[in-house]
Protein backbone atom coordinates (compact mmCIF):
# COMPACT_ATOMS: atom_id res chain seq x y z
CA UNK A 1 0.00 0.00 0.00
CA UNK A 2 1.24 3.60 -1.04
CA UNK A 3 1.61 5.63 2.10
CA UNK A 4 -0.68 8.49 2.49
CA UNK A 5 0.59 12.13 1.52
CA UNK A 6 0.90 13.19 4.52
CA UNK A 7 3.85 10.63 5.36
CA UNK A 8 5.54 10.57 2.01
CA UNK A 9 8.43 12.54 2.63
CA UNK A 10 9.56 10.16 5.83
CA UNK A 11 8.63 6.97 3.35
CA UNK A 12 10.96 8.28 1.12
CA UNK A 13 13.31 9.46 3.16
CA UNK A 14 13.23 5.33 4.40
CA UNK A 15 13.60 4.01 1.25
CA UNK A 16 16.95 6.18 0.19
CA UNK A 17 18.63 5.53 3.63
CA UNK A 18 17.77 1.57 3.11
CA UNK A 19 19.00 2.40 -0.93
CA UNK A 20 22.07 3.54 0.78
CA UNK A 21 22.90 0.88 3.10
CA UNK A 22 21.74 -1.64 0.23
CA UNK A 23 24.54 -0.18 -1.60
CA UNK A 24 27.60 -0.25 0.47
CA UNK A 25 27.48 3.35 1.62
CA UNK A 26 27.67 4.81 5.47
CA UNK A 27 24.22 7.03 5.62
CA UNK A 28 25.39 8.62 8.79
CA UNK A 29 28.74 9.78 10.07
CA UNK A 30 30.43 7.60 12.77
CA UNK A 31 30.77 9.60 16.24
CA UNK A 32 34.67 10.03 15.89
CA UNK A 33 34.05 11.82 12.82
CA UNK A 34 31.16 13.66 14.33
CA UNK A 35 33.80 14.43 17.09
CA UNK A 36 36.35 15.98 14.84
CA UNK A 37 33.94 18.67 13.10
CA UNK A 38 32.49 19.67 16.18
CA UNK A 39 36.31 20.28 17.51
CA UNK A 40 37.42 22.21 14.06
CA UNK A 41 37.92 25.65 14.31
CA UNK A 42 36.34 28.25 11.97
CA UNK A 43 39.14 30.60 12.37
CA UNK A 44 41.22 30.88 9.35
CA UNK A 45 44.28 31.47 11.97
CA UNK A 46 46.20 34.29 10.27
CA UNK A 47 46.50 32.52 6.56
CA UNK A 48 46.13 35.51 5.33
CA UNK A 49 49.70 36.46 6.66
CA UNK A 50 51.00 33.28 5.03
CA UNK A 51 53.87 32.64 2.84
CA UNK A 52 52.44 32.16 -0.06
CA UNK A 53 48.74 32.20 0.43
CA UNK A 54 48.01 35.11 -1.26
CA UNK A 55 45.16 37.47 0.01
CA UNK A 56 42.20 37.82 -2.87
CA UNK A 57 39.52 39.16 -1.03
CA UNK A 58 39.00 42.33 -2.85
CA UNK A 59 38.27 40.64 -5.66
CA UNK A 60 34.77 40.58 -6.75
CA UNK A 61 34.16 37.04 -6.16
CA UNK A 62 30.48 35.30 -6.44
CA UNK A 63 28.84 31.91 -6.58
CA UNK A 64 26.40 30.66 -8.91
CA UNK A 65 24.49 27.27 -7.89
CA UNK A 66 20.95 25.77 -7.58
CA UNK A 67 18.90 27.83 -5.39
CA UNK A 68 19.03 25.52 -2.27
CA UNK A 69 22.63 24.56 -2.76
CA UNK A 70 24.34 25.10 0.50
CA UNK A 71 28.01 23.52 -0.07
CA UNK A 72 29.24 25.72 -2.61
CA UNK A 73 32.54 24.40 -3.90
CA UNK A 74 33.38 27.41 -6.59
CA UNK A 75 33.62 31.04 -6.85
CA UNK A 76 34.55 32.90 -10.17
CA UNK A 77 35.56 36.32 -11.33
CA UNK A 78 36.91 37.16 -14.55
CA UNK A 79 39.20 40.63 -15.04
CA UNK A 80 39.81 41.88 -19.41
CA UNK A 81 42.78 42.44 -20.38
CA UNK A 82 44.76 44.01 -23.47
CA UNK A 83 43.99 42.64 -26.85
CA UNK A 84 40.93 40.95 -26.19
CA UNK A 85 41.54 38.58 -23.95
CA UNK A 86 40.11 37.85 -20.36
CA UNK A 87 41.46 36.82 -17.19
CA UNK A 88 39.42 33.80 -15.40
CA UNK A 89 39.70 32.71 -12.19
CA UNK A 90 38.31 29.52 -10.08
CA UNK A 91 38.68 29.52 -6.75
CA UNK A 92 37.97 25.94 -5.45
CA UNK A 93 36.85 25.46 -1.58
CA UNK A 94 40.30 24.45 0.49
CA UNK A 95 39.21 20.74 1.86
CA UNK A 96 42.46 19.32 2.10
CA UNK A 97 43.58 21.66 5.13
CA UNK A 98 40.48 20.30 7.10
CA UNK A 99 40.46 16.93 6.08
CA UNK A 100 43.75 15.26 6.99
CA UNK A 101 44.68 11.77 5.41
CA UNK A 102 43.61 9.13 7.57
CA UNK A 103 41.26 11.05 9.73
CA UNK A 104 37.29 9.34 10.19
CA UNK A 105 36.17 12.33 8.55
CA UNK A 106 38.54 11.38 5.73
CA UNK A 107 37.85 7.61 6.08
CA UNK A 108 33.70 8.25 6.46
CA UNK A 109 34.52 10.52 2.60
CA UNK A 110 37.04 7.89 1.43
CA UNK A 111 34.17 4.42 2.11
CA UNK A 112 31.03 6.86 0.20
CA UNK A 113 33.87 9.15 -2.34
CA UNK A 114 30.53 10.82 -2.92
CA UNK A 115 27.47 12.89 -1.44
CA UNK A 116 24.45 11.39 -2.45
CA UNK A 117 21.57 13.99 -3.21
CA UNK A 118 18.04 12.01 -2.63
CA UNK A 119 14.58 14.30 -2.71
CA UNK A 120 13.94 13.84 0.96
CA UNK A 121 17.47 14.50 1.81
CA UNK A 122 21.21 14.67 1.28
CA UNK A 123 23.88 12.29 2.21
CA UNK A 124 26.64 14.71 2.44
CA UNK A 125 30.14 13.08 2.32
CA UNK A 126 31.69 15.00 4.72
CA UNK A 127 29.85 16.45 8.06
CA UNK A 128 27.73 19.55 7.10
CA UNK A 129 29.61 21.58 9.65
CA UNK A 130 32.38 21.71 7.21
CA UNK A 131 30.30 21.23 4.00
CA UNK A 132 27.86 23.68 4.49
CA UNK A 133 29.30 26.25 6.90
CA UNK A 134 33.74 25.71 7.18
CA UNK A 135 34.89 24.81 4.12
CA UNK A 136 31.68 25.75 1.90
CA UNK A 137 32.30 29.42 -0.11
CA UNK A 138 29.42 30.84 1.45
CA UNK A 139 28.21 34.36 0.87
CA UNK A 140 30.00 37.04 3.37
CA UNK A 141 32.76 34.62 4.56
CA UNK A 142 36.43 35.49 4.08
CA UNK A 143 37.45 30.92 3.00
CA UNK A 144 40.53 29.50 2.11
CA UNK A 145 40.88 28.35 -1.57
CA UNK A 146 42.88 26.76 -3.96
CA UNK A 147 42.38 29.13 -7.58
CA UNK A 148 43.30 28.36 -10.82
CA UNK A 149 44.03 31.02 -13.03
CA UNK A 150 43.63 31.57 -16.61
CA UNK A 151 43.95 33.41 -19.68
CA UNK A 152 41.11 33.14 -22.26
CA UNK A 153 42.27 34.79 -26.10
CA UNK A 154 39.28 36.01 -28.52
CA UNK A 155 39.19 32.62 -30.10
CA UNK A 156 38.69 30.89 -26.94
CA UNK A 157 41.84 29.21 -26.60
CA UNK A 158 43.41 28.83 -23.00
CA UNK A 159 47.12 30.69 -23.21
CA UNK A 160 48.24 30.20 -19.91
CA UNK A 161 47.24 28.92 -16.69
CA UNK A 162 48.97 29.41 -12.95
CA UNK A 163 47.42 27.43 -9.72
CA UNK A 164 48.05 29.08 -6.32
CA UNK A 165 46.29 29.02 -2.86
CA UNK A 166 44.56 32.40 -1.65
CA UNK A 167 42.10 33.58 0.50
CA UNK A 168 39.08 34.75 -0.84
CA UNK A 169 35.46 36.43 -0.10
CA UNK A 170 31.83 35.21 -1.61
CA UNK A 171 30.37 38.92 -2.32
CA UNK A 172 27.22 37.71 -3.52
CA UNK A 173 25.02 33.82 -3.99
CA UNK A 174 23.88 33.83 -7.41
CA UNK A 175 21.38 30.75 -8.62
CA UNK A 176 21.43 29.38 -11.84
CA UNK A 177 17.69 29.89 -13.05
CA UNK A 178 17.28 33.45 -12.40
CA UNK A 179 20.47 34.32 -13.97
CA UNK A 180 20.28 32.85 -16.80
CA UNK A 181 17.02 34.42 -17.16
CA UNK A 182 18.74 37.59 -17.03
CA UNK A 183 21.87 36.62 -18.97
CA UNK A 184 18.80 35.40 -21.77
CA UNK A 185 17.08 39.02 -21.69
CA UNK A 186 13.54 37.41 -20.23
CA UNK A 187 13.72 39.27 -16.85
CA UNK A 188 15.26 41.70 -14.67
CA UNK A 189 18.25 41.60 -12.70
CA UNK A 190 17.92 39.19 -9.79
CA UNK A 191 18.14 41.13 -6.69
CA UNK A 192 21.65 39.62 -5.40
CA UNK A 193 23.11 40.98 -8.42
CA UNK A 194 21.09 44.23 -9.11
CA UNK A 195 22.19 44.87 -4.99
CA UNK A 196 26.29 43.89 -5.48
CA UNK A 197 27.38 47.15 -7.29
CA UNK A 198 29.64 46.39 -10.35
CA UNK A 199 28.69 42.58 -10.20
CA UNK A 200 26.44 42.97 -13.97
CA UNK A 201 29.22 43.93 -15.90
CA UNK A 202 31.74 41.66 -13.73
CA UNK A 203 28.91 38.70 -15.20
CA UNK A 204 28.47 39.59 -18.51
CA UNK A 205 32.60 39.18 -18.82
CA UNK A 206 32.46 35.99 -17.20
CA UNK A 207 29.65 34.77 -19.85
CA UNK A 208 31.34 36.34 -22.72
CA UNK A 209 34.80 34.18 -21.57
CA UNK A 210 32.35 31.25 -21.58
CA UNK A 211 31.24 31.53 -24.67
CA UNK A 212 34.41 31.64 -26.03
CA UNK A 213 35.50 28.46 -24.61
CA UNK A 214 32.46 26.40 -25.59
CA UNK A 215 32.37 27.79 -29.20
CA UNK A 216 36.29 26.23 -29.33
CA UNK A 217 35.42 23.14 -27.55
CA UNK A 218 32.52 22.43 -30.29
CA UNK A 219 34.89 23.38 -33.02
CA UNK A 220 36.46 20.88 -31.43
CA UNK A 221 34.61 18.17 -31.57
CA UNK A 222 32.99 18.56 -27.70
CA UNK A 223 29.39 17.18 -27.53
CA UNK A 224 26.39 19.34 -27.12
CA UNK A 225 24.48 17.44 -24.40
CA UNK A 226 21.07 18.53 -23.36
CA UNK A 227 19.08 16.01 -21.55
CA UNK A 228 16.27 17.44 -20.08
CA UNK A 229 16.38 15.73 -16.20
CA UNK A 230 13.61 15.90 -13.96
CA UNK A 231 13.62 15.68 -10.24
CA UNK A 232 10.63 15.32 -7.82
CA UNK A 233 9.70 18.14 -5.78
CA UNK A 234 8.34 18.24 -2.11
CA UNK A 235 5.98 20.68 -0.52
CA UNK A 236 5.96 19.34 2.97
CA UNK A 237 5.27 16.37 3.97
CA UNK A 238 3.94 15.36 0.34
CA UNK A 239 5.48 14.96 -3.54
CA UNK A 240 3.95 17.70 -5.05
CA UNK A 241 5.53 17.44 -8.80
CA UNK A 242 8.14 16.62 -10.96
CA UNK A 243 10.11 19.69 -12.15
CA UNK A 244 12.27 19.86 -15.00
CA UNK A 245 15.60 20.90 -14.34
CA UNK A 246 17.17 20.89 -18.03
CA UNK A 247 20.55 23.69 -18.95
CA UNK A 248 20.50 26.70 -19.18
CA UNK A 249 23.64 29.71 -19.56
CA UNK A 250 23.78 30.24 -16.16
CA UNK A 251 25.00 26.73 -15.89
CA UNK A 252 27.34 26.12 -19.01
CA UNK A 253 28.89 29.55 -17.96
CA UNK A 254 29.93 27.42 -14.44
CA UNK A 255 30.48 23.73 -16.53
CA UNK A 256 32.83 25.69 -19.01
CA UNK A 257 34.76 27.33 -16.60
CA UNK A 258 35.09 23.81 -14.54
CA UNK A 259 35.61 22.17 -17.59
CA UNK A 260 39.04 24.66 -18.55
CA UNK A 261 39.94 24.41 -14.58
CA UNK A 262 39.99 21.00 -14.59
CA UNK A 263 42.35 20.38 -17.89
CA UNK A 264 44.90 23.32 -16.16
CA UNK A 265 45.16 21.30 -13.09
CA UNK A 266 45.84 18.54 -14.97
CA UNK A 267 48.30 19.98 -16.69
CA UNK A 268 50.20 21.43 -14.22
CA UNK A 269 50.19 18.08 -12.21
CA UNK A 270 51.88 16.87 -15.48
CA UNK A 271 54.04 19.44 -15.44
CA UNK A 272 55.33 18.54 -12.38
CA UNK A 273 55.93 14.95 -13.14
CA UNK A 274 52.70 14.12 -10.99
CA UNK A 275 50.11 11.24 -11.36
CA UNK A 276 46.83 12.07 -11.14
CA UNK A 277 43.52 10.50 -11.10
CA UNK A 278 41.98 11.66 -14.54
CA UNK A 279 38.29 11.79 -15.56
CA UNK A 280 37.75 9.73 -18.25
CA UNK A 281 35.03 8.36 -20.87
CA UNK A 282 36.18 6.33 -23.14
CA UNK A 283 35.27 5.61 -26.96
CA UNK A 284 31.99 4.29 -27.60
CA UNK A 285 32.03 0.64 -27.78
CA UNK A 286 28.40 1.16 -29.23
CA UNK A 287 29.52 3.19 -31.73
CA UNK A 288 27.74 1.02 -34.69
CA UNK A 289 24.20 1.57 -32.77
CA UNK A 290 25.12 5.80 -32.97
CA UNK A 291 25.22 5.65 -36.15
CA UNK A 292 22.40 3.69 -36.84
CA UNK A 293 20.23 6.51 -35.34
CA UNK A 294 22.06 9.13 -37.03
CA UNK A 295 21.14 7.16 -40.33
CA UNK A 296 17.34 7.34 -39.55
CA UNK A 297 17.91 11.46 -39.13
CA UNK A 298 19.50 11.41 -42.62
CA UNK A 299 23.16 11.76 -41.09
CA UNK A 300 25.98 9.47 -42.65
CA UNK A 301 28.51 9.07 -39.62
CA UNK A 302 31.77 7.35 -40.00
CA UNK A 303 32.15 3.84 -39.22
CA UNK A 304 34.87 4.44 -36.75
CA UNK A 305 34.19 6.95 -33.73
CA UNK A 306 34.49 10.26 -34.50
CA UNK A 307 33.42 12.89 -31.74
CA UNK A 308 33.50 16.28 -34.34
CA UNK A 309 31.21 14.05 -36.79
CA UNK A 310 29.08 13.62 -33.98
CA UNK A 311 29.05 16.93 -32.44
CA UNK A 312 28.34 18.46 -36.13
CA UNK A 313 25.34 15.71 -36.27
CA UNK A 314 23.91 16.66 -32.30
CA UNK A 315 24.11 20.59 -33.54
CA UNK A 316 22.30 19.84 -36.94
CA UNK A 317 19.57 17.71 -34.88
CA UNK A 318 19.56 20.77 -32.17
CA UNK A 319 18.17 23.61 -34.56
CA UNK A 320 16.38 21.06 -36.75
CA UNK A 321 14.37 19.74 -33.74
CA UNK A 322 14.91 21.32 -30.37
CA UNK A 323 11.61 20.31 -28.41
CA UNK A 324 12.58 16.36 -28.94
CA UNK A 325 16.34 17.05 -29.28
CA UNK A 326 16.81 16.17 -25.30
CA UNK A 327 15.85 12.73 -25.68
CA UNK A 328 18.00 11.91 -28.90
CA UNK A 329 20.67 13.34 -26.31
CA UNK A 330 19.95 11.44 -23.59
CA UNK A 331 19.96 8.02 -26.59
CA UNK A 332 23.54 9.05 -27.28
CA UNK A 333 24.84 9.21 -23.31
CA UNK A 334 23.57 6.03 -22.90
CA UNK A 335 25.05 4.69 -26.02
CA UNK A 336 28.30 6.60 -25.57
CA UNK A 337 28.83 5.03 -21.83
CA UNK A 338 29.46 6.34 -18.29
CA UNK A 339 32.99 8.11 -17.25
CA UNK A 340 35.40 6.10 -14.55
CA UNK A 341 38.11 7.48 -13.10
CA UNK A 342 41.76 5.96 -13.87
CA UNK A 343 45.45 7.28 -13.03
CA UNK A 344 47.48 8.51 -15.78
CA UNK A 345 51.71 8.61 -15.00
CA UNK A 346 53.83 11.73 -16.28
CA UNK A 347 54.42 11.58 -19.34
CA UNK A 348 52.65 8.83 -20.85
CA UNK A 349 49.65 9.50 -23.33
CA UNK A 350 46.48 10.95 -21.89
CA UNK A 351 43.41 8.90 -21.99
CA UNK A 352 41.27 11.51 -23.04
CA UNK A 353 37.58 12.33 -22.23
CA UNK A 354 35.42 11.55 -25.65
CA UNK A 355 32.17 13.51 -24.70
CA UNK A 356 34.40 16.65 -24.09
CA UNK A 357 36.71 15.86 -26.78
CA UNK A 358 39.62 16.82 -23.98
CA UNK A 359 42.78 14.87 -23.54
CA UNK A 360 43.95 16.70 -19.42
CA UNK A 361 40.78 16.30 -17.73
CA UNK A 362 41.08 15.86 -14.30
CA UNK A 363 37.83 16.23 -11.62
CA UNK A 364 38.83 19.37 -9.19
CA UNK A 365 36.28 21.62 -8.52
CA UNK A 366 34.04 19.98 -6.15
CA UNK A 367 36.09 18.65 -3.05
CA UNK A 368 33.46 19.27 -0.41
CA UNK A 369 31.30 16.47 -2.51
CA UNK A 370 33.21 14.14 -4.94
CA UNK A 371 36.78 12.38 -3.02
CA UNK A 372 38.61 12.19 -6.22
CA UNK A 373 38.49 16.01 -6.12
CA UNK A 374 39.91 16.14 -2.66
CA UNK A 375 43.10 13.74 -3.11
CA UNK A 376 43.81 15.84 -6.51
CA UNK A 377 43.84 18.64 -4.24
CA UNK A 378 46.01 16.86 -2.12
CA UNK A 379 48.38 16.21 -4.66
CA UNK A 380 48.18 19.84 -5.65
CA UNK A 381 49.28 21.03 -2.31
CA UNK A 382 52.37 18.76 -2.69
CA UNK A 383 53.25 19.90 -6.22
CA UNK A 384 52.98 23.44 -4.71
CA UNK A 385 54.96 22.38 -1.72
CA UNK A 386 57.74 21.00 -3.83
CA UNK A 387 57.38 17.55 -2.21
CA UNK A 388 56.77 14.31 -3.47
CA UNK A 389 53.62 12.92 -4.58
CA UNK A 390 51.03 11.74 -0.85
CA UNK A 391 50.33 8.36 -2.24
CA UNK A 392 51.66 5.64 -4.02
CA UNK A 393 50.58 4.53 -7.56
CA UNK A 394 48.96 1.66 -6.09
CA UNK A 395 47.07 3.53 -3.63
CA UNK A 396 45.92 6.02 -6.80
CA UNK A 397 45.10 3.29 -8.92
CA UNK A 398 42.51 1.41 -5.92
CA UNK A 399 41.23 4.93 -4.80
CA UNK A 400 40.40 5.68 -8.35
CA UNK A 401 38.80 2.26 -8.99
CA UNK A 402 36.77 2.67 -5.80
CA UNK A 403 35.41 6.31 -6.57
CA UNK A 404 34.07 4.48 -10.08
CA UNK A 405 32.15 1.95 -8.56
CA UNK A 406 31.24 4.14 -5.59
CA UNK A 407 29.37 6.83 -8.60
CA UNK A 408 28.07 4.23 -10.13
CA UNK A 409 26.31 2.65 -6.81
CA UNK A 410 25.27 6.69 -5.97
CA UNK A 411 23.05 7.26 -9.57
CA UNK A 412 21.65 3.78 -8.79
CA UNK A 413 20.96 5.57 -5.24
CA UNK A 414 19.53 8.31 -6.85
CA UNK A 415 17.38 7.32 -9.52
CA UNK A 416 16.20 4.49 -7.08
CA UNK A 417 14.53 7.34 -4.85
CA UNK A 418 13.50 9.53 -8.07
CA UNK A 419 11.56 6.80 -9.30
CA UNK A 420 10.02 6.02 -5.90
CA UNK A 421 9.22 9.65 -5.86
CA UNK A 422 8.05 9.55 -9.48
CA UNK A 423 6.27 6.20 -8.44
CA UNK A 424 3.65 7.89 -6.09
CA UNK A 425 2.58 10.40 -8.25
CA UNK A 426 1.98 8.18 -11.61
CA UNK A 427 0.42 5.75 -9.12
CA UNK A 428 -3.25 6.98 -10.05
CA UNK A 429 -1.97 7.33 -13.86
CA UNK A 430 -2.06 3.49 -13.97
CA UNK A 431 -3.60 2.26 -17.20
CA UNK A 432 -2.71 5.53 -19.22
CA UNK A 433 -0.69 5.58 -22.85
CA UNK A 434 2.57 7.92 -23.21
CA UNK A 435 5.04 8.21 -25.41
CA UNK A 436 8.43 7.00 -24.72
CA UNK A 437 12.00 6.75 -25.69
CA UNK A 438 14.00 3.05 -25.25
CA UNK A 439 17.48 4.14 -22.95
CA UNK A 440 18.58 0.79 -22.14
CA UNK A 441 18.49 -2.90 -23.31
CA UNK A 442 20.24 -5.55 -22.41
CA UNK A 443 19.82 -9.06 -21.49
CA UNK A 444 19.08 -7.36 -17.61
CA UNK A 445 15.97 -5.90 -19.63
CA UNK A 446 14.69 -3.04 -21.51
CA UNK A 447 14.29 0.92 -19.88
CA UNK A 448 11.76 3.36 -21.34
CA UNK A 449 11.57 6.82 -20.44
CA UNK A 450 9.17 9.26 -20.87
CA UNK A 451 9.17 11.94 -23.48
CA UNK A 452 7.04 15.05 -21.65
CA UNK A 453 7.22 13.41 -18.08
CA UNK A 454 11.07 12.14 -18.16
CA UNK A 455 9.94 9.66 -15.86
CA UNK A 456 12.21 5.96 -16.31
CA UNK A 457 10.81 2.51 -16.13
CA UNK A 458 11.29 -0.77 -17.31
CA UNK A 459 9.31 -2.12 -19.88
CA UNK A 460 8.03 -5.62 -18.49
CA UNK A 461 6.10 -6.46 -22.19
CA UNK A 462 6.85 -6.22 -25.73
CA UNK A 463 10.36 -5.36 -25.52
CA UNK A 464 11.45 -7.59 -27.91
CA UNK A 465 13.39 -6.14 -30.99
CA UNK A 466 14.14 -2.57 -29.37
CA UNK A 467 17.39 -1.00 -28.54
CA UNK A 468 18.40 2.54 -27.22
CA UNK A 469 17.33 5.63 -29.11
CA UNK A 470 13.75 4.16 -30.33
CA UNK A 471 10.94 5.58 -30.12
CA UNK A 472 7.97 3.48 -28.51
CA UNK A 473 4.17 3.88 -27.11
CA UNK A 474 3.69 2.01 -23.71
CA UNK A 475 1.26 1.25 -21.36
CA UNK A 476 1.43 2.31 -17.36
CA UNK A 477 0.92 -1.31 -15.72
CA UNK A 478 1.95 -1.00 -12.06
CA UNK A 479 3.84 1.39 -9.98
CA UNK A 480 5.81 0.10 -6.57
CA UNK A 481 7.46 3.27 -4.53
CA UNK A 482 8.90 0.87 -1.95
CA UNK A 483 11.27 -0.70 -4.48
CA UNK A 484 11.45 2.25 -6.83
CA UNK A 485 9.55 0.12 -9.77
CA UNK A 486 7.62 1.99 -12.33
CA UNK A 487 6.33 -0.62 -14.70
CA UNK A 488 5.21 -0.38 -18.66
CA UNK A 489 4.05 -2.53 -21.30
CA UNK A 490 4.32 -1.41 -24.93
CA UNK A 491 1.03 -0.19 -26.25
CA UNK A 492 -1.16 -2.48 -29.10
CA UNK A 493 -1.37 0.11 -31.42
CA UNK A 494 2.14 0.95 -31.65
CA UNK A 495 4.12 -0.06 -34.61
CA UNK A 496 7.63 0.79 -33.54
Amino acid sequence: MAPSSEHQRAELAAIAEKAMRDRGFLPEFSPEAKAEAERMSEDLGGVPESRGVRDLRRLLWCSIDNDDTRDLDQLTVADPLSDGRIRVCVAVADVESRVPEGSAIDRHAGHNTTSVYTPPKVFPMLPERLSTGITSLNEGEDRLAVVVDFVVLPDGAVLESELYQAVVHNHAKLAYNSLAAWLEGDSPQPDRLAGTRGLDGQIRLQDQAAQRLRKLRYQRGALDIRRNEVRPILDGDRVDRLEEDGSNRAKELIQDFMIAANEATARFLEGHGFPSIRRVVRTPARWPRIVELAATHGTRLPAEPDSKALSDFLEERRKADPEDYPDLSLSIVKLIGSGEYVVDLPGEPAPGHFGLAVGDYTHATAPNRRYPDLVTHRLLKAALDNGSPPYSLEALAEIARHCTDQENEANKVERQVKKAAAALLLENRVGQHFDAVVTGASHKGTWVRLCRLGVEGRLEKGWQGLDVGDRVRVRLIGTDAERGFIDFARSSHDHG
